[in-house]
């Protein structure tokens, strides 16, 4: 039997509008199935589960989701999509969806840049300084 981890994200009956929301942000989502309770959905091949389960319990700090970009182009496409309409600029690249879900928008090149360690701390002294990451400005740190 072939077992699969994925998360489940408790919603304030808005799965479905949340669903929606990231078919609108995300090149590669499929909408898996849905029920008055539940939607399914695909992003980049990672299943999640959006619960209809209320107001009771919310978002917080504690996880997020990452999402690795090759281009600054991504990355600002996908930050200005996540951050619009209520979302939040976060520092060191995440940000905050207009449901309080957080992301993380990364470059793909940073864990390359982090591992060098002449390099990292520069590194990581100008990213603690961004909050949407600029690609140019970690390669020049």
């Amino acid at each position: 039997m072939n077992k699969k981890l994925y998360p489940c994200l408790w919603c304030n009956n808005n799965a479905k509008e949340m669903a929606d929301f990231y078919v609108s942000v995300f090149p590669e989502v499929k909408i898996l199935g849905e029920t008055p309770m539940v939607v399914s959905l695909e992003i980049f091949g990672q299943k999640l589960m959006l619960l209809n389960a209320g107001d009771r319990h919310k978002f917080t700090e504690a996880i997020s989701l990452v999402v690795e970009c090759e281009t600054q182009e991504e990355i600002d496409t996908y930050w200005a999509k996540l951050t619009s309409n209520g979302g939040e600029e976060i520092e060191c690249g995440w940000c905050k969806d207009k449901y309080g879900l957080r992301w993380q928008i990364v470059p793909t090149i940073l864990g390359s840049l982090m591992s060098d360690p002449a390099k990292a701390p520069a590194v990581m002294a100008a990213f603690m300084k961004m909050k949407k990451f600029d690609i140019e400005k970690l390669i020049n740190a």
